[in-house]
């Protein structure tokens, strides 16, 4: 966690630094791609988007995203002695990977700089859960492991930094629901029916 938030503050310092530039002169773009890195209470995760503008206000987006996800009753320990962490009583790991259509609305746009841009998003979509054991060598269990479906969605609201040229520079919170009722073995004592929560997104991309 202390390696996460010391990545984070870096980035949100970047941006800071990048939002206060002049905005520039640009011609509309009408897509954009790139990747998010998306850093949570679980862990760090991997993203990737295409997104299409509609108006000056409105884009609609598909995401595709992996990340962890853990039980909240779990308790991490490290053995001095081997080096190692480990999870007293856990069972199965989890990863997450959700494909998401959505909306995105930019807020203020006549009101704000160009060189910050606020908006709100809302996707919803399949996901696959990933579910392999814990008590195996990580690649080793990612081959014992078995998917399961179901579906979800995540309501969020962020900004764009700098101009939007041809790079797009932003920070997306985002809350994710991703219920799986029948819930999935986790502890030895636990199932968890929830994979979701909060998520804070670190948006990189290209637009033309």
């Amino acid at each position: 966690m202390e390696t996460q938030r010391t990545v984070l503050i870096y980035l949100l310092i970047l941006f800071s630094s990048y939002s206060t530039l002049p905005a520039q002169s640009s011609t509309a773009r009408s897509n954009a791609w790139g990747m998010d890195i998306l850093i949570s209470t679980n862990g760090i995760g991997l993203g990737t988007f295409f997104r299409h503008e509609y108006t000056d206000d409105l884009s609609g987006f598909i995401d595709f995203s992996i990340s962890s996800a853990g039980d909240e009753s779990e308790n991490e320990f490290y053995d001095p002695h081997s080096g190692t962490s480990f999870t007293p009583g856990k069972i199965n790991r989890f990863l997450v990977m959700p494909l998401f259509c959505g909306v995105q609305y930019r807020l203020f746009k006549d009101d704000i700089m160009d060189n910050f841009r606020p908006f709100i998003n809302a996707a919803a979509g399949p996901t696959m859960i990933y579910v392999f054991p814990y008590n195996d060598e990580y690649f080793n269990a990612l081959g014992k492991g078995q998917p399961r479906y179901t579906g979800g969605g995540y309501v969020g609201v962020g900004a764009f930094f700098g101009s939007e040229r041809s790079t797009l520079l932003g920070i997306n919170l985002r809350y994710y629901i991703i219920p799986y009722r029948s819930g999935i073995r986790s502890m030895w004592n636990t199932t968890k029916d929830q994979f979701g929560g909060f998520y804070i997104s670190l948006i990189f991309g290209s637009t033309w």
